[in-house]
């Protein structure tokens, strides 16, 4: 049997996870949000009040990163900044209440995404996809070059 790009895993995967990019941008466009603002505003609902540095390791960003979508998320209203009491060089993050607002339009926004992306499977076929992709993201935790800690970045974030 010969290879056939077009209907390889590899390609479906790509086209799969292009779609999903695309479709995941244009309903966080609808509720005013960017790609990379849901994990902080879940990280911060969860553990609000983190500093900048503890953001940027629990999100594996550069602080770089992570002080330029605090500035925008700041100027949105969505989370607010201030100094740590026992230490003014240090600033802590907490999320608004539009930033909550905004976790709550998410998850809505997940739900409808996952029932577009698994319409028409049965529950038994939604399980097994579900075990599928775990397999798959372990397989490849195996095969990624792990960080100078021993360890995938992955491994504390799912």
């Amino acid at each position: 049997m010969s290879y056939n790009h077009d209907e390889s895993l590899n390609y479906i995967f790509v086209q799969l996870t292009h779609l999903y990019f695309l479709r995941t941008h244009s309903l966080l466009d609808k509720i005013g949000l960017y790609p990379g603002q849901p994990p902080l505003l879940f990280k911060l609902e969860k553990n609000n009040g983190l500093s900048q540095k503890e953001l940027a390791d629990a999100l594996s960003v550069k602080p770089s990163t992570i002080t330029m979508m605090i500035k925008r998320m700041e100027k949105n209203e969505l989370i607010r900044r201030e100094q740590d009491e026992k230490d003014q060089r240090v600033s802590r993050i907490f999320i608004t209440n539009l930033g909550l607002e905004k976790t709550k339009q998410l998850r809505e926004l997940n739900e409808e995404l996952e029932k577009e992306y698994t319409a028409d499977f049965t529950q038994e076929e939604k399980i097994l996809l579900r075990r599928f992709f775990i397999q798959m993201r372990d397989n490849l935790k195996v095969g990624y070059n792990m960080n100078k800690k021993g360890r995938c970045d992955l491994d504390e974030k799912g």
